[in-house]
């Protein structure tokens, strides 16, 4: 059996993917829709929408197979997704990469495999909508052409998952988006009883900016604030705009000592900008304690009061 070798950008591209929030997410008919069309259209037993993480290929939909999982070294989908075409095995027996794989020669006895690279709106490569027999069969240039009709459809329903999270004029998450992914994370650090941390900013005076210098130039700045908090934070960090003029970041598994860099980071990001306006703002830290703080709510009600005091104390001394 040959293992699927890993593409260059693989980090990159698992960090995209475990971005969206798909990965053992609940069924959507959306999907599910799809996968009941491909194994109309081509008559086989089995069609997947198959994300391939870090170690495994997880299912977001699957048709014909009650698994929900597979190691991604025995996959066919970790080697669809190294090319940008159609990856078509028409009889596995006579391929000596398959021939002995686990799925093969045993449930669910592949024989026949198809499968389409589905792609996010970053480019990176997420998985495949692909489709199995139990038999080997000819996959024609004109099917081909029709999967990969279907895999642009999965495409679609995965941007629309994400432009319903992300907010539009900072490409970092909207305030659902950010409960679905912060969520999540606290209860995952609740189970492994890792440090939490959330840090609630807000900026100062936009209003007298936007009536200043406009609209336009408050729009830039809530794209540069935005901008340098994904900068400073860690790929297991979260931000988001959860307000007009509000973001947050949830920190999983950061001490205080890293908080507090990567909130000196910030501070050093927003100062090297030379501009006629300046961006203040305030915030508030949070360290979650299961005792206090019994939902992501919570953290965020404490997190505001907290950004509060210190900007009505920041007010003062103006």
């Amino acid at each position: 059996m040959q293992k699927p070798s890993r593409p260059a950008d693989d980090k990159a591209r698992v960090f995209s993917l475990r971005s969206l929030n798909l990965l053992d997410s609940d069924k959507d008919e959306r999907f599910d829709r799809l996968t009941r069309l491909a194994v109309s259209i081509f008559d086989v037993p089995i069609s997947l929408v198959s994300l391939v993480d870090e170690n495994r290929q997880w299912f977001k939909s699957c048709y014909g197979i009650s698994a929900k999982e597979t190691g991604r070294d025995v996959s066919f989908c970790g080697h669809a997704i190294l090319g940008d075409e159609a990856f078509v095995i028409e009889d596995t027996h006579l391929d000596s990469r398959f021939v002995d794989n686990p799925l093969v020669v045993g449930e669910p006895h592949i024989r026949f495999y198809a499968g389409y690279p589905i792609r996010h709106v970053d480019n990176f490569i997420l998985g495949t909508l692909c489709l199995i027999d139990t038999r080997p069969r000819h996959f024609s240039h004109r099917e081909q052409l029709i999967l990969q009709g279907l895999a642009e459809l999965v495409e679609r329903e995965i941007h629309a998952i994400q432009l319903a999270t992300m907010d539009e004029l900072t490409e970092i998450y909207n305030r659902r988006g950010f409960f679905a992914s912060a969520n999540q994370a606290l209860n995952l650090c609740r189970r492994q009883s890792l440090p939490v941390s959330l840090v609630f900013l807000d900026l100062n005076k936009f209003k007298q900016i936007n009536d200043r210098y406009g609209h336009a130039i408050g729009d830039k700045i809530l794209q540069e604030f935005a901008h340098h908090l994904t900068l400073v934070c860690r790929q297991t960090d979260i931000s988001a705009r959860i307000g007009g003029d509000e973001f947050v970041l949830l920190l999983p598994n950061a001490t205080d000592t890293e908080v507090k860099k990567i909130l000196a980071r910030f501070a050093q990001f927003n100062n090297d900008v030379a501009k006629e306006y300046s961006i203040a703002y305030s915030y508030g830290v949070v360290n979650f304690d299961e005792a206090i703080h019994q939902s992501l709510d919570d953290l965020l009600v404490e997190g505001d009061q907290l950004m509060y005091k210190r900007k009505k104390k920041a007010a003062r001394k103006n």
